[in-house]
């Protein structure tokens, strides 16, 4: 199925709840492209490096929600310029709204799916997407992409990088989330919250 070999395919059908899946990411490292060239890698590749970054972490749970059965679906959440933005994979249950998320930082993380909507999930995010001088950096989301329009260029198994997803979820319609008159009235954050978002949970290791 997809490509997939027994060995991936045994693997990847034990992740068969949003939970197993966060369960699953959250215990490979995150891939800090040590070699100095940007990755989107495949499931596939992912399973085999054992390691993975925020969009490669969203496509692999998107795939593994496809193959027990539910659509495989990722939303953008952009920043501004000086920030970084974030993919998440999304899900139902009863309604409601929850969300995968591979991350290296503290809070930018899994969410139970009891938000009613997409942006009410999306504004989950907002308080806690700082920057280092506490700076409140999140800007916009898209709705959410069925990656199943992308089943015949293989990006389950591919072995190259997966570009033309990465390429289509900055393309596609992004949602603002706040009016410029928002924006220039935000307060930044304090103190504790800036050192709670420092946190991280894998270490870069040094040559």
């Amino acid at each position: 199925m997809f490509g997939l070999n027994e060995k991936e395919m045994k693997i990847l059908k034990k992740l068969n709840t949003p939970k197993k899946i966060q369960d699953f990411l959250d215990k490979i490292p995150i891939n800090f492209e040590e070699d100095g060239k940007d990755t989107c890698m495949s499931p596939r590749v992912v399973l085999r490096k054992g390691k993975a970054h925020c969009i490669e972490g969203a496509i692999f749970a998107a795939l593994c929600l496809k193959l027990n059965g539910e659509k495989p679906l990722l939303v953008d959440l952009t920043a501004t310029p000086k920030d970084f933005d974030h993919v998440i994979c999304v899900f139902q249950r009863n309604g409601f709204w929850g969300s995968i998320s591979k991350t290296n930082h503290a809070v930018l993380r899994y969410r139970e799916p009891i938000y009613k909507s997409i942006r009410e999930l999306v504004m989950s995010f907002f308080h806690e997407y700082i920057d280092d001088g506490g700076k409140k950096n999140l800007r916009s989301y898209t709705n959410p992409v069925d990656l199943s329009r992308f089943d015949h260029l293989n990006w389950a198994t591919s072995e190259e990088n997966l570009w033309f997803i990465d390429d289509y979820m900055a393309k596609v319609k992004h949602i603002p989330i706040l009016t410029k008159s928002q924006i220039a009235g935000l307060r930044k954050a304090d103190k504790t919250e800036i050192e709670a978002g420092k946190i991280v949970e894998w270490k870069k290791k040094l040559n």
